[in-house]
């Protein structure tokens, strides 16, 4: 770490009703990676947004490099050099790379013309500082999500960024393009500039920082180097207790097979996939991005066909043309993207959770009102789905609320299988373990589980058997026992 950059003192924010941020310290070196980690909530947020010139705090100072400075607007944040990066770069996606970096600031030659070559090369020199492999013309809607980021970070590398503010970055990220996120990472901090990295998943958090603050409610918990902080000793200053057991599976009876799956084929993407789940059994799938372990759980669900092969639900073949099948069978689906194929935005809670149920819910096209609200009142209460309203719009609940209104939406339909496509992606440590509580209940209850995550530890500490997949296969079966981090790794690699 260099010297001394930026120093936030007492800052406190407070909303109608709520005190968002209550004399929060903060302080960042240059050329340091600084984990920025708290439950939703917390209060990260704010304090971010204080920071970059979104809100005005109600309290406190801002020092950079030694001097006071205030910022009313996020164009005067810029022009300090604090440049925030979002999980989904807001970028013109028809123009090029380079464009893009340079959008509002193209060079001009002596005719007061855009100097395209003069702009593509020193797009390519920034990109290079990044070891990013990409054209400078190339339009950015070709580009992955993790190529959209690094054109995000090179912006703020073009306008002398002293300090880039990464919010989520790795959320939409495979394991693979997270690494490239992580060396561009640290060429940013070889070039001196210094990093605030806000992340729910912090074993990436542990990877790459050097120091740690956890926010609770609004307050400042404490700033610790990596090296005297663990995992468990963070989460424990997150939720105010200790962390150990936070994640522990309960031991519940398993059942005969609920669910068969026997040399499922789809052509590209499954080959010969065969499966048995059982009532009250968490089983859990491993794979790298483009395993197919998604893709199977979108046949199951009917949202895709397979070649060949047969399912059986309860002993009877089973094979859904299409969700509405599956769910009137008992297949309920919690989809990775909640947000995009899980929930319907711009709707309230009540009505996403009654949605598949509307039919039964309604006479001659109207809906029973009293019925809808019955039911969803029941299940908002069961999960404990955190809402002003049952009429609130789903799309301002936080990301572990919205996780319980996506699943009380399959316990409402009495599912006796549950597809859980990354349960726990983007939501903190708390929601994380209300979540994996809530399915040991269900296993309880002899629901059949398949969960299908990209963490390890999960994987580890929730199932009671483990399937990996590796392009398509399935190349590892594991009992809970014998499973192990290596062992699974292996298998997803393709190493057995």
């Amino acid at each position: 770490m260099g010297s001394l950059l930026l120093r936030m003192k007492g800052i406190t924010k407070a909303f109608p009703g709520v005190r968002a941020l209550d004399e929060v310290d903060f302080e960042l070196h240059s050329r340091e990676v600084h984990g920025l980690v708290g439950e939703n909530g917390a209060g990260k947020s704010t304090l971010i947004k204080v920071l970059s010139g979104a809100y005005i705090p109600d309290s406190g100072e801002i020092f950079l490099g030694g001097k006071l400075v205030s910022m009313t607007h996020p164009s005067q944040a810029l022009d300090l050099g604090i440049v925030p990066v979002h999980q989904e770069p807001n970028l013109v996606l028809h123009l090029s790379v380079a464009e893009n970096i340079y959008l509002g600031r193209q060079p001009r030659n002596r005719l007061g013309l855009i100097d395209y070559a003069k702009m593509n090369h020193d797009a390519r020199v920034l990109l290079d500082r990044l070891h990013v492999r990409i054209s400078p013309r190339n339009a950015v809607s070709d580009l992955s999500v993790a190529e959209r980021q690094m054109v995000a970070i090179a912006r703020a590398m073009s306008v002398d960024a002293q300090i880039v503010i990464l919010d989520e970055p790795t959320a939409p990220l495979t394991d693979h393009e997270a690494e490239l996120l992580f060396h561009a990472i640290e060429a940013l901090k070889s070039g001196g500039v210094a990093v605030i990295y806000i992340s729910h998943r912090l074993e990436e958090v542990f990877k790459i920082a050097d120091r740690v603050t956890v926010l609770r409610d609004g307050r400042l918990v404490g700033t610790e180097p990596i090296d005297d902080l663990s995992i468990d000793m963070a989460i424990s200053m997150m939720i105010g207790k200790a962390a150990s057991g936070l994640f522990a599976k309960r031991t519940v009876a398993i059942g005969e097979p609920v669910l068969e799956v026997r040399n499922l084929y789809k052509r590209g993407f499954l080959e010969d996939i065969s499966l048995t789940l059982r009532r009250g059994e968490i089983l859990g799938m491993f794979g790298l991005a483009g395993s197919g372990r998604s893709k199977l759980a979108s046949v199951l669900f009917g949202s895709e066909s397979c070649d060949s092969g047969e399912v059986l639900l309860r002993g009877k073949r089973f094979q859904a043309e299409n969700p509405a099948q599956a769910i009137r069978q008992g297949i309920g689906l919690v989809p990775e993207d909640r947000r995009g194929h899980g929930l319907v935005s711009g709707t309230s809670v009540k009505r996403n959770i009654s949605l598949p149920r509307l039919r039964e819910l309604s006479s001659v096209g109207i809906v029973n009102e009293r019925a809808e609200r019955q039911l969803a009142k029941k299940y908002v209460d069961q999960l404990q789905v955190r809402t002003p309203s049952i009429d609130q719009d789903v799309a301002y609940l936080s990301g572990g609320n919205q996780q319980r209104v996506v699943i009380a939406k399959w316990l409402a339909t009495n599912s006796a299988v549950l597809l859980l496509d990354e349960p726990t992606q983007g939501i903190d440590v708390g929601a994380k373990a209300f979540i994996h509580s809530l399915m040991c209940d269900l296993a309880g209850e002899g629901i059949g589980i398949l969960m299908i995550s990209s963490e390890l530890r999960e994987i580890l500490r929730m199932s009671d058997r483990v399937l990996v997949m590796h392009r398509g296969r399935i190349t590892g079966k594991f009992t809970r026992e014998e499973a192990t981090e290596e062992g699974i790794m292996r298998a997803a690699t393709g190493e057995d």
